[in-house]
């Protein structure tokens, strides 16, 4: 049984979700590249950098609400659609390679037969061609995505989650890179982890008190070894 650093207050870790984007890979730099080009070919104001990673870890439709607050329901949705398209297909997009340290983090896990699962604001065909093209979709035996379910931080996802592996809260951790993740966690009841190498800094993460700060994948499983007395 692991000690409680990460693991749970009573009983063991069954179930660990992850947000993808900024969590598990990097791409928060061709979300940035996709979303100005999707206003360009819009005609919308180009937003910057830093408004545009405030907004990462939304599902596409409530970001595009929330960069341009007087858009009608027919520009969203034009704008989504145009973004998505950039995402899945633009040949000169920065690279999304994954984090350091995720194999070795999910292998750990696995090995000790927790649950992993992952809750992304993805769309579904997003996620899944990113699952196929790392080769990482034998670990989860769960996934909830942003075309599926509300917005994050609405809790519904990472509850579907949770119902669909019969774990409950309080042996579940969340872990993401955004404060909707940690916001998410917090309404469905998740003690949640933030790794603060994604989109939102760590003064803002910490902000949402969340059980952990690391700032790695490397150091969260160093954490976890920790929290189980190992090494």
């Amino acid at each position: 049984m692991m000690t409680p650093l990460l693991p749970p207050e009573e009983g063991d870790l069954r179930l660990v979700v992850f947000d993808w984007d900024g969590t598990l890979m990097d791409s928060p730099r061709r979300i940035v590249h996709c979303l100005q080009r999707a206003a360009k070919d819009t005609g919308a104001p180009v937003r910057d950098e830093a408004t545009l990673r405030n907004i990462i870890g939304l599902g596409v439709q409530a970001a595009v609400r929330e960069l341009y607050p007087d858009a009608d329901d027919a520009f969203v949705q034009h704008f989504s659609d145009t973004y998505r398209e950039c995402y899945l297909a633009a040949d000169d997009a920065p690279e999304t390679p994954l984090f350091a340290g995720v194999s070795d983090l999910l292998d750990w896990l696995d090995a000790r037969e927790i649950l992993l699962a992952v809750a992304t604001s993805k769309s579904r065909r997003g996620l899944d061609q990113a699952l196929e093209a790392t080769g990482l979709g034998r670990y989860f035996v769960a996934t909830a995505t942003g075309d599926e379910y509300p917005s994050k931080p609405n809790p519904t996802m990472l509850q579907s989650v949770m119902g669909r592996t019969g774990v409950e809260p309080a042996r579940t951790r969340m872990v993401g890179d955004s404060v909707y993740d940690l916001e998410m966690a917090r309404h469905a009841g998740v003690p949640a982890v933030a790794v603060t190498h994604g989109v939102h800094s760590p003064e803002r993460l910490s902000d949402e008190s969340p059980l952990a700060l690391q700032p790695d994948l490397e150091s969260l499983l160093e954490a976890f070894r920790r929290a189980e007395g190992t090494t």
